[in-house]
C-alpha cells in the first residue's frame, strides 16, 4: 500500500523563507535534485537572505522534515540518505562563501556514535560565518580522540552534536574529557532533551537549540562560561553502573525474547541497544522524561512498521532483569504505560 502525501510543513515562527520556498526545496531534495537546490539556495543569498538564514531556515527544517517522512514510513531509507546527500552538498555550496576567520578557534563534533552529521556541519558554516575558525571533527567522535586533539590543538571552545538521547551517556564522557583538558563545552541538539536541561547535568558550559544559538553562546567570555559551570552532579545511586555494565547482557537478553525473524534481527538488534542506552541515560541524568520520550519516538517508528508488541515485550524483559534496581524497574514501568496501548504485567 502506497503511504499518503507527506505534509506541507510550516517553517519555523519568525522565518523571512516561506512555505513556498520551502516547499520547492522539498521538492528538490524528494528528486534527488542537487543542481535545483543549490540554485534554489544560492538564489536566495543573491536575495539578501544570510547563509544563517538559509542554513537554518531553510535546510535545517527541511531535514526535520525529512526525519520525519523517513519515520512514519512515506519515505524509504534510500529516499532519505539521498535527500540528506543533496543537503550536505548545499551547505557544501554556501560553506564556499564564506570568507577567512577572524576569530577564535573552535572545534564541533558529532557524539560518539552520532552517525547523523548534517546539523552539524549547518552548525560549523553558520559559525564560520561569523567568523570564527572551525575544526570539524565529522560523525562519531571518539572521546580518547577528541581530547587528544583538544592537547594538539588548544582551541577556545568545543561545539558538540548530540541529536539522539540515547547518546548521553557517550556525551558526558566527552565532556568530562573536555574540561579535563580546560576546554568548554557548549552543547547543541534535541539529544540534550527539551530546553538543553540535561546538558548542565553532564557539565557542559551551556546549550544551544540552533546554529544561531551557538554563535550567541561564544559571543559571551568563555573563560567565564568555563570557570562557571559547576562539575555536574554523580548519579543518584550505583544502578547506573550496574545497568552500564550489564548492557550487553540486557540487549541479548530483550533480543531472544521477541526472537525477530533472520531478515530483521538486526535492524531490531539495534533498536534494542538504542533503547537499553536511553534507559542507562535516564538513570545517569535522573530524568524519567527521557525514557519515556525516547520510548514514544521508538513507538511510533515501530508502529509504522507494524511492530508494537515487540517494544512492549522488550520492556518487559527489562524490567524482570533489574528487578534489584527498584527505581530502574520503576521508570520502565512507567514508560512503558506512557507509551501508546501500553500494558503492565
Amino acid at each position: 500500500m502506497t503511504p499518503p502525501p507527506p505534509d506541507r510543513p510550516t517553517p519555523a515562527a519568525g522565518c523571512r523563507i516561506g512555505p513556498e520556498t520551502l516547499a520547492a526545496y522539498l521538492d528538490h531534495l524528494d528528486a534527488a535534485d542537487r543542481s535545483g537546490a543549490v540554485a534554489l539556495a544560492r538564489g536566495l543569498l543573491a536575495d539578501g537572505f544570510s547563509v544563517a538564514d538559509v542554513l537554518v531556515d531553510l535546510v535545517a527544517v527541511a531535514q526535520r522534515e525529512v526525519g520525519r517522512r523517513w519515520l512514519t514510513g512515506s519515505w524509504s531509507v534510500a529516499q532519505e540518505h539521498a535527500a540528506t546527500h543533496v543537503s550536505e552538498q548545499v551547505v557544501d555550496a554556501l560553506g564556499a562563501t564564506v570568507g577567512p576567520p577572524r576569530r577564535g578557534h573552535v572545534v564541533m563534533a558529532c557524539v560518539e556514535g552520532e552517525w547523523h552529521a548534517l546539523a552539524a556541519r549547518i552548525v560549523t558554516e553558520v559559525v564560520r560565518a561569523a567568523g570564527w575558525r572551525v575544526t570539524f571533527l565529522g560523525a562519531s567522535v571518539p572521546a580518547r580522540h577528541l581530547v587528544s586533539y583538544l592537547h594538539q590543538t588548544g582551541p577556545d571552545a568545543v561545539l558538540l552534536s548530540c541529536v539522539q538521547p540515547n547518546r548521553l551517556v557517550r556525551a558526558a564522557r566527552m565532556v568530562e574529557a573536555s574540561r579535563a583538558a580546560g576546554v568548554p563545552v557548549l552543547a547543541g541538539g534535541p539529544g540534550f532533551g527539551p530546553d538543553g536541561r540535561w546538558a548542565t547535568a553532564i557539565g557542559a558550559a551551556g546549550w544551544g537549540a540552533s546554529a544561531r544559538d551557538a554563535v550567541a553562546l561564544l559571543e559571551r567570555p568563555l573563560s567565564a562560561a568555563h570557570t562557571g559551570s559547576p562539575p555536574p552532579p554523580p548519579p543518584p545511586d550505583d544502578a547506573y553502573v550496574a545497568v552500564l555494565h550489564r548492557r550487553r547482557e540486557l540487549v541479548g537478553l530483550a533480543l531472544a525474547a521477541v526472537d525477530p525473524p533472520q531478515e530483521s534481527a538486526e535492524e531490531v538488534a539495534a533498536g534494542i541497544a538504542h533503547l537499553v542506552d536511553a534507559l542507562i541515560a535516564a538513570v545517569r541524568v535522573d530524568d524519567d522524561r527521557l525514557l519515556r520520550d525516547f520510548v514514544g519516538w521508538q513507538e511510533e517508528a515501530l508502529t509504522s512498521r507494524g511492530g508494537r508488541a515487540l517494544l512492549d515485550e522488550v520492556l518487559g524483559t527489562l524490567e524482570r532483569a533489574l528487578t534489584e534496581h527498584p527505581r530502574v524497574v520503576a521508570r520502565l514501568r512507567a514508560a512503558r504505560e506512557a507509551a501508546p496501548d501500553g500494558r503492565s504485567g
